[in-house]
């Protein structure tokens, strides 16, 4: 049976394009027959996906692999690209690499996101690898939610929205609101309130093992939406419950830098780790190494 990759290419950006065109060139020169988003719309009968685009690609890419083992080998082409592995300039080796299967998987977390919707409206059933946001849908007034954790309350208040994030998402949406980043390996659900008008606002984590309830009380006067990564959009109306869990299923990455998450931090938001007053060239030399002297293959949460 012939061997397929899968390549899932942000059609939009030239660059990606012509990334393809060396993509094809290499799989091709393996013996590996390419195929292609939206022409395949699962990956039963892949070994592996090539994304070239940014953070965006890699979760288009990740509903294709859902429920499956299949791995992601995603190409940078974004900005900060947390979820990618490699950098475009390094293409070709990583390519190579994926073929001859020099590579570990990393499994990451995702989240099981139970929607009922109100006003008579069937349940949903989604999922997020980064994370599931509720959000207000008229910008002029704030929604009125209460948070429980496995049914019990917790707390109530006016808000522009909240987050609900896996370990990945951490460093997404949730980072921007003020919210913790969570080692990747960890599996827990983060939730931070986007702007409540409330004492007690602040980021949670909670277990693998606990459902995370956000309920838009029926008193709140306006509608909301729920958006799992920044993808798929499902409606609320007042009493509208959103249920949230750590997921059974993982997606699947591709790996072939296996540094140390605290190195692919420090060099994806180009953190300062010798403070503003260098005391010693230790602080240089610990700076060096976090930054510049790793595999040029590799980088992503």
């Amino acid at each position: 049976m012939t061997r397929k990759i899968l390549v899932v290419t942000h059609r939009g950006r030239p660059e990606a394009l012509q990334a393809e065109v060396t993509t094809i060139t290499e799989l091709e020169r393996a013996g590996i027959e390419p195929v292609f988003d939206p022409v395949v719309t699962t990956t039963d009968h892949v070994e592996a996906v090539i994304v070239l685009g940014g953070d965006g690609t890699v979760l288009r890419a990740a509903e294709l692999t859902w429920g499956s083992a299949t791995p992601i080998l995603a190409i940078n082409l974004g900005h900060v690209g947390f979820l990618a592995e490699a950098e475009i300039s390094n293409l070709r080796e990583s390519v190579q690499r994926l073929v001859q299967g020099d590579y570990e998987v990393e499994a990451r977390p995702a989240l099981d996101v139970t929607i009922h919707p109100g006003r008579g409206r069937d349940v949903v059933r989604a999922w997020a690898l980064n994370d599931a946001t509720i959000e207000k849908s008229n910008r002029q007034r704030m929604i009125e939610v209460q948070l429980d954790v496995d049914d019990r309350p917790v707390t109530a208040y006016a808000t522009d929205g909240v987050v609900i994030a896996s370990s990945t998402g951490s460093t997404a949406h949730a980072f921007s609101a003020g919210g913790p980043v969570l080692w990747p390996d960890i599996r827990a659900a983060l939730v931070v309130p986007l702007a409540a008008h409330a004492l007690f606002a602040r980021p949670l984590v909670v277990s693998d093992k606990s459902r995370v309830g956000i309920t838009i009380t029926s008193t709140s006067g306006a509608d909301a939406l729920v958006t799992m990564d920044g993808r798929r959009q499902v409606d609320l109306a007042p009493g509208a419950r959103i249920e949230v869990m750590v997921a059974k299923h993982e997606v699947h990455l591709a790996r072939m830098n296996l540094s140390p998450f605290a190195d692919r931090l420090v060099r994806r938001f180009s953190l300062p780790v010798n403070g503003w007053r260098a005391r010693d060239g230790r602080d240089a030399a610990t700076s060096d190494r976090t930054r510049g002297t790793s595999s040029n293959v590799g980088g992503g949460q």
